[in-house]
């Protein structure tokens, strides 16, 4: 059948080429049907069961890979969020006993001289129960009373490295 640009020749198809076009129409029609589920039929559109115990499976495995990863990235968290603390908090010591020629009593005497905003709570016990080390010996020449020189994570609990937290 030869192949005619009607929109240039502006004429008509004539009817064998009608025939012809739907009997093309009609072959891929019935082909498509061929491809799609009868709703009637037995057949059924969704999974087997195999294929959801498949797909079940692998999250299974996919859940049970990343707990532990989960688990490990939180520790990690909370021990540099301790790490961080535990810097600041020394500093505010340092700088309270340079400053003031007197180690603080308490850890209240940082917040309270606005050397901290406020007191951070150990990531480890979600508290402000901080272990504190008072020694009698005096950091600097000019220090008159001593009190508090360290602060330590009140949490007896074992670091990643193998560590105890109260340690650091």
């Amino acid at each position: 059948m030869p192949t005619t640009n009607y929109v240039r020749d502006h004429t008509e198809p004539s009817q064998s080429e009608l025939r012809a076009w739907d009997k093309k129409w009609e072959s891929s029609a019935a082909a498509n049907r061929r491809l799609a589920p009868n709703p009637d039929s037995r057949e059924s559109c969704g999974f087997t069961l195999l294929e959801l115990m498949i797909v079940m499976a692998i999250i299974a495995i996919l859940v049970t890979i990343s707990i532990p990863i989960y688990g490990r990235a939180v520790v990690g968290a909370r021990e540099r969020a301790l790490r961080s603390d535990l810097v600041s908090l020394r500093s505010a010591i340092w700088n309270y006993t340079l400053d003031k020629q007197k180690a603080p009593q308490s850890l209240d005497d940082l917040t309270a001289a606005h050397y901290l905003d406020e007191l951070p709570k150990d990531p480890m016990t979600h508290e402000t129960n901080w272990e504190v080390v008072e020694d009698e010996t005096l950091l600097s020449v000019d220090e008159q009373d001593p009190g508090i020189t360290d602060v330590h994570s009140a949490s007896t609990a074992t670091a990643s490295d193998g560590t105890s937290y109260n340690t650091w």
